[in-house]
């Protein structure tokens, strides 16, 4: 029985800004993404028949609605393969959190089964086929620092920004993306980000300038809405973090330290009364 096992990292948003609402819905995105050593597990393993999911949570879906379904359906189809798989997934991202956990566990099944499946296919291959299954697959195959415009899909690999001691608190609160997107006012944007000048500061490596750069267009929205957002925000900063940002539409809060042992306080401090609070960094 072949069996395969992948990390499937989570991401940031280093910055997000929302340029315009495009005529098939979807809006046009300016985003810088980083992964972090936050990650889920995903064991894939052959069968003799059928395809079956299962996890350590209970807040994920085992059934079609699982992207982890639609990244084995799609491969399937596309290569004519009829083989049984089954899929563990080690939950550890939290759930709809803005920190694309649903999209890197299919991109971790698109690279496994093309493994598995000895398809030989490039990266880029891979990503055209992630488009399908969700805007953050394609980023969540590339992994790294990204520039990404479009929709999310049009990706330009940035010098890596990795080993940035990262506080991740999230609150448990549910937002909803359609909502955050459809009750943003694009014309009431007066703060965006700098896209020009974070690409200069990741260039050179400097966390300082990087982390007090950080903008999120989004957060206007979902933090009026979940104060709570700003009080974990101000946490962060009042004990050391040299800047704090929203990932995505929410409701999850990243700060970037330059010190350990300010992240550690900050950590212990904010367990008390946040759900879900854990230490990475950035890979």
């Amino acid at each position: 029985m072949k069996k395969i096992i992948i990390d499937a990292h989570a991401k940031i948003n280093l910055s997000l800004d929302v340029l315009k609402r495009r005529e098939d819905g979807y809006h046009e995105l300016e985003m810088i993404m980083q992964q972090i050593a936050l990650k889920d597990v995903i064991t894939i393993e052959e069968r003799d028949a059928g395809f079956t999911i299962a996890s350590n949570s209970k807040e994920i879906p085992l059934d079609q609605s699982n992207l982890v379904y639609k990244a084995y359906n799609v491969m399937a189809k596309k290569f004519n393969i009829n083989k049984g798989i089954h899929i563990y997934i080690e939950k550890n991202i939290p759930v709809a959190g803005g920190l694309a956990g649903g999209s890197t566990d299919a991109a971790a099944v698109l690279k496994g089964l093309n493994t598995l499946w000895k398809l030989n296919l490039r990266e880029d291959q891979l990503m055209d086929i992630g488009l399908k299954i969700g805007a953050d697959v394609p980023y969540c195959i590339m992994g790294g620092t990204a520039l990404a415009k479009g929709i999310g899909e049009k990706l330009t690999r940035l010098k890596s920004f990795s080993d940035r001691l990262i506080l991740i608190a999230n609150p448990g609160l549910n937002i909803s993306t359609a909502d955050v997107y459809n009750n943003l006012k694009l014309e009431k944007i007066t703060d965006r980000p700098h896209t020009e000048n974070m690409l200069k500061y990741i260039e050179k490596g400097d966390t300082e300038l990087v982390a007090k750069e950080m903008k999120n267009v989004l957060e206007g929205v979902t933090i009026k809405e979940n104060p709570i957002l700003n009080k974990i925000k101000e946490q962060m900063i009042s004990h050391g973090a040299l800047g704090s940002l929203m990932s995505g539409s929410g409701p999850t809060i990243f700060g970037i330290f330059s010190d350990s042992t300010d992240l550690a306080k900050c950590e212990e401090n904010l367990k008390y009364s946040i759900k879900t609070v854990l230490s990475t960094k950035t890979v």
